[in-house]
């Protein structure tokens, strides 16, 4: 994750994000470190609802948006969402 910020890593916890999982096996043969298995398992990490809430937070309190302003961001947070899974 060189290079990403913090407030783009709290984003892609706050909506959840695909990985790979990498477990690999070694062995010693002929005195050698040799790898004898490796699996890579996807991984889904679910959207993540205390991330959300700190987004949220950081930018306008929910207090003193408007009804509108409100149903607004709920439709981004819901579209990035399904962007994600996409």
């Amino acid at each position: 994750m060189s290079g990403t910020s913090v407030v783009d890593a709290l984003h892609r916890r706050a909506v959840g994000y695909a990985t790979d999982e990498i477990v690999e096996e070694y062995a010693v043969q002929d005195g050698e470190e040799t790898l004898v298995r490796r699996r890579v398992t996807k991984k889904e990490v679910p959207p993540d609802i205390s991330a959300a809430k700190l987004l949220l937070e950081r930018e306008e309190p929910l207090e003193k948006m408007s009804d509108e302003a409100l149903a607004a961001e709920k439709k981004r947070l819901l579209q990035l969402l399904k962007e994600d899974k996409a």
